[in-house]
């Protein structure tokens, strides 16, 4: 808790130094110039009222959230640009009666964040293969994490998502957590567990819990509660598992896990020594776990593929790997392989509140298990 206070305090004084930052320098240009006022005893430079009222409109059209976001790219793209042409100016003995600094800030600082709405908002199919030693059919698994049904898509349009993965005629489908959000309707529930229901794979289809699924606001907030979430899931032919071990098939074991908010709030999860107990060695096997910051012991327990989401691939540029340097995850994105323990995160199918992603793009993910020749 003392972290996210202390990220609270950061981002509120990011704003305002932001805040007064761009106030200034827009009020650089000379149409802005014009509209000033300066009195014998007072002066208002307008900049500092252009970047206010820009900001309301920011906030009204997304959210509070957002408009900080957007204040934060203009403001660093803002400064490039204002130390870029410093550097021009002097060494090449320039002087510049426009303001281009300021136009490049503000066609750079647009450009990237049409691109960020651009890359939160579609959907990209990404697919990874990993081959093992175990005694394994072919397996195809496409899964997903961080939908946040309601945040970049409604949720009757998630079932146009679903209906791209049935494309890739998947042998099962895995939801890693955050499936829904403290913002999601119940309407948007209700809408997007249906989809689910029209999802045809060998295997069936899993879920297991994130952080947010639960919600931090109690059931009142959004309408409807975690117990009434997992009866839609089910009623939708979705296995709901948590700290529980199921076969696929004789040749590969999965493991759902509770999330590690558990762990961090005082209620107890499975460690992975305790949930490996119940797989056979000789098998191939799979650990859902929305959070990937259990790295070493899952290695250790010898798992061979663990599916994780909860980073959104880091999401904002540049603060992509702030997650791996507080240590609260072990990877932010991607795959990678220690020993014989196989390790992917998704960047996300969406994102929490956020509506853009500057350092990602959403995503769905399938995954080929093979068996090295």
């Amino acid at each position: 808790m003392r972290m996210w206070y202390m990220i609270l305090v950061v981002t509120i004084l990011i704003t305002m130094a932001g805040f007064l930052y761009l106030g200034h320098q827009v009020g650089k240009f000379q149409i802005v110039q014009q509209l000033s006022y300066h009195g014998a005893k007072l002066k208002i430079n307008t900049g500092y009222l252009l970047v206010f009222i820009i900001f309301c409109l920011l906030w009204w059209a997304f959210n509070l959230m957002n408009a900080v976001v957007c204040l934060f790219y203009f403001a660093i793209i803002w400064l490039a640009c204002d130390l870029t042409f410093t550097v021009i100016a002097h060494f090449g003995g320039l002087q510049f009666q426009t303001y281009y600094a300021g136009l490049c800030a503000i066609i750079l600082s647009t450009a990237l964040l049409s691109l960020g709405w651009h890359q939160a908002h579609n959907i990209w199919q990404t697919e990874y293969t990993v081959y093992t030693d175990k005694d394994v059919s072919p397996l195809k698994i496409a899964f997903f994490a961080d939908s946040h049904i309601g945040t970049t898509f409604s949720g009757d349009e998630f079932a146009k998502h679903v209906a791209k993965i049935q494309e890739n005629a998947p042998d099962a489908l895995f939801i890693v957590g955050d499936f829904v959000d403290d913002s999601t309707s119940k309407a948007d529930m209700l809408a997007a567990t249906l989809a689910l229901s029209s999802l045809k794979t060998r295997y069936g289809t899993y879920f297991v819990f994130g952080n947010h699924d639960k919600g931090y606001y109690g059931s009142a907030y959004r309408g409807f509660s975690a117990a009434e979430l997992v009866s839609e899931l089910q009623k939708n032919n979705v296995k709901v598992l948590r700290d529980e071990v199921v076969s696929l098939n004789p040749q590969v074991y999965l493991i759902g896990r509770k999330d590690a908010g558990h762990d961090k709030h005082g209620l107890h999860r499975l460690s992975m020594s305790e949930l490996v107990k119940q797989v056979e060695s000789d098998k191939f096997s799979i650990i859902l776990d929305h959070q990937p910051n259990d790295y070493e012991k899952q290695q250790q327990a010898g798992v061979d593929l663990v599916l994780s989401g909860h980073t959104h691939g880091g999401q904002l540029w540049p603060l992509t790997k702030v997650g791996e340097w507080i240590k609260a995850n072990d990877k932010t994105y991607g795959y990678e392989k220690y020993q014989n323990t196989n390790f992917i995160v998704t960047s996300g199918l969406s994102s929490w509140a956020i509506k853009f992603k500057t350092g990602t793009k959403s995503e769905f993910v399938i995954v080929n298990v093979e068996r090295k020749h």
